[in-house]
């Protein structure tokens, strides 16, 4: 009976561990991102997820950047996450808020529009 129910137990585990993260919300979107270091641009989607907010930007059918923005750091394909106050100083300029990209992305705005001519920085973001 043990045997079982450590089995049971096993099985449970391991299917829940490979269970997708559920969508809260997810829109299409075109997006610009231009600072010194990163250019984006082109049809991409903005995924809320219950931890993290996911965006996806894509060329030609091909993912051209993936970045998952938590409450603590950023994570990329190109890159390993780094903190929030390390991707800002990189990324965009160290005086930035620690929930900066967070409130950009998350907004419910059909446009938004970020420019900064200080630091050569412009986001914008038009939902479809």
């Amino acid at each position: 009976m043990l045997k079982k129910i450590t089995s049971f137990i096993f099985i449970i585990l391991f299917f829940s561990s490979c269970a997708q993260k559920q969508v809260i919300h997810s829109t299409s979107a075109t997006i610009l991102i231009k600072t010194p270091t990163m250019k984006f641009y082109d049809k991409g989607f903005i995924s809320k997820f219950n931890n993290y907010t996911q965006v996806q930007i894509y060329s030609a059918g091909k993912t051209i950047l993936d970045m998952k923005i938590y409450k603590d750091r950023v994570c990329t394909s190109t890159f390993e996450c780094e903190s929030i106050k390390e991707f800002n100083r990189k990324y965009l300029s160290s005086s930035y808020e620690d929930d900066f990209l967070e409130t950009v992305f998350n907004n419910n705005k059909k446009e938004t529009v970020f420019r900064d001519k200080e630091h050569n920085i412009l986001i914008k973001i038009k939902k479809d």
